[in-house]
């Protein structure tokens, strides 16, 4: 299962919601995870309302 938690603190260099979103595409398509689990809220000063909604569309 793949934790939100974890893929922030593996790409630390982020530095906006929308630079993690392709993150979770590219590690949605590499197939290794079949799960997502969001524990936390990104803490970018862009993350929309809808950040549930977009994280799990990207993942799905």
């Amino acid at each position: 299962m793949l934790l939100l938690s974890e893929v922030m603190i593996a790409h630390t260099n982020l530095e906006s919601f929308e630079d993690l979103v392709p993150i979770v595409k590219n590690i949605a398509k590499s197939g290794d995870e079949r799960f997502f689990q969001m524990d936390v809220k990104p803490d970018y000063g862009d993350t929309p309302e809808n950040w549930e909604d977009r994280l799990e569309a990207a993942f799905y």
